[in-house]
């Protein structure tokens, strides 16, 4: 029993071991001010036999020790909560930079914030209309998938680095070609160098972008309908799809198994789903259909709690993403309006307007924040903001794309985005101007 138990410890210790030997070596890399310190984060990254391009957070090493300081001080640093610092479930949500903002409050009073002026810069082009895009957890990547069949995978420092005038930095480190049709989603494993895609041949694949030389799916989902879009859940073992299906589709990942729904009340259902996501704790799930509905589940029994018919009226809905604390959801239409919806009540709490989307299934995000809503305005060709609490249009800049761009999306923790082109065919990435 006593073997049994100090072999239990050594394996828990292990394991804490790799953790900090991750955290040490993605923050000596993102902080790499001089070649020198780059060097220290290669040699560390060896000797410990850790990727230097390990999926951590950068900032999570400062977090844990800002944390344990303030544990220290009767839990609290300058004046900050440590509950603000650090989620209470690492992995399971992206550390926000501001804490999460009440938009309960419906009549705001003051001045709207205002968005620092951005600036675009081309990076790469597909052969083909750019379909969507996605950012990892901790913002180290992102990905773009093309008509053109291909996903391209990009390194958010080495983007900096070339915009700040490296002529040596190379951005693009992957493309895979492993589909047979167009592109429609992508998203990153919370905590593996998987990236996961799917695609109108109705299937899921799986690629681990750790591999330099792999360019083909180490695993692959067929499904029975167009697969329009994926999500996975917090803990990396289950996958979300949206299809042309009417009901979402749950993968185990490990098994292969899909399930569907346990409960489903609707009974005028006609549409397809245009987009999945889940909540920041997986505890709850959302889907944007082309019938005009949003549709809320449980995350554990997969039983539908919240059905919100006609949220934009009769046109389709083409995105919905929770807040961070999983309170409401923001949704986006092709009536040319971005809605915010309570979820425990399903009424809506806030409508932006002013920015036209009839045409593209277009996507309102929010900025890493939460402070800004951020979409299209297929009408002037322009990315619109708005200030998420007032309703407030704040800004809106030229897109620089030769055509109306299809996607945006946002980091989850600093502020850059990327758009991507349809006539263009390219990703432009976006980031505060100097």
């Amino acid at each position: 029993m006593e073997n049994s138990g100090s072999l239990e410890q050594a394996l828990q210790e292990g394991n804490i071991l790799r953790q900090l030997n991750a955290l040490i070596v993605a923050h000596l890399r993102h902080y790499n001010l001089s070649q020198a310190l780059l060097k220290v984060a290669s040699v560390v990254a060896s000797a410990t036999m850790t990727p230097l391009n390990v999926e951590a957070s950068p900032n999570r090493l400062l977090e844990l020790v800002a944390k344990g300081l303030a544990a220290e001080n009767n839990g609290t640093l300058r004046g900050v909560s440590s509950s603000v610092l650090l989620p209470t479930s690492y992995g399971s949500i992206v550390t926000p930079r501001t804490p999460s903002i009440d938009f309960s409050v419906t009549h705001v009073k003051g001045s709207s914030k205002t968005l620092p002026k951005h600036e675009s810069k081309q990076l790469s082009e597909h052969k083909s209309v750019v379909r969507c895009a996605r950012f990892s957890h901790y913002g180290m990547f992102f990905a773009t998938g093309g008509a053109d069949t291909s996903i391209k995978l990009f390194e958010v420092p080495k983007v900096k680095q070339m915009l700040s005038g490296d002529t040596q930095a190379r951005p693009l480190i992957r493309s895979f070609y492993d589909h047979a049709e167009p592109i429609n989603d992508l998203d990153f494993h919370p905590r593996s160098t998987i990236l996961v895609s799917s695609a109108k041949g109705n299937c899921i694949k799986f690629f681990d972008f750790s591999k330099t030389t792999a360019k083909r799916a180490f695993k692959v989902f067929q499904d029975t309908h167009n697969v329009r879009s994926v999500s996975f859940h917090p803990s990396g073992e289950f996958l979300l799809a949206g299809t042309d299906h009417a009901v979402p589709h749950l993968y185990d990942v490990n098994t292969y198994q899909c399930f569907l729904p346990s409960s489903f009340p609707d009974n005028g259902v006609n549409g397809g789903i245009n987009q999945v996501r889940y909540s920041s704790t997986g505890s709850v799930y959302v889907t944007a259909s082309k019938d005009g509905a949003i549709r809320l589940y449980d995350g554990v029994s997969a039983k539908c709690v919240r059905s919100i018919s006609n949220a934009h009226g009769k046109a389709e809905v083409t995105s919905a993403v929770f807040t961070r604390d999983q309170r409401f959801v923001l949704s986006s239409g092709k009536d040319s309006t971005v809605k915010l919806w309570e979820i425990a009540s399903g009424r809506m709490v806030k409508e932006y307007i002013g920015a036209k989307r009839l045409k593209l299934r277009s996507q309102a995000i929010f900025n890493d924040t939460e402070e800004f809503v951020i979409s299209i305005d297929e009408g002037n060709n322009e990315v619109v903001t708005w200030d998420a609490r007032t309703a407030e249009k704040v800004a809106k800049w030229p897109s620089n794309h030769n055509g109306i761009p299809r996607w945006i999306e946002h980091s989850p923790v600093e502020s850059v985005f990327v758009t991507c082109g349809t006539t263009d065919r390219s990703v432009r990435f976006w980031k505060e101007s100097v």
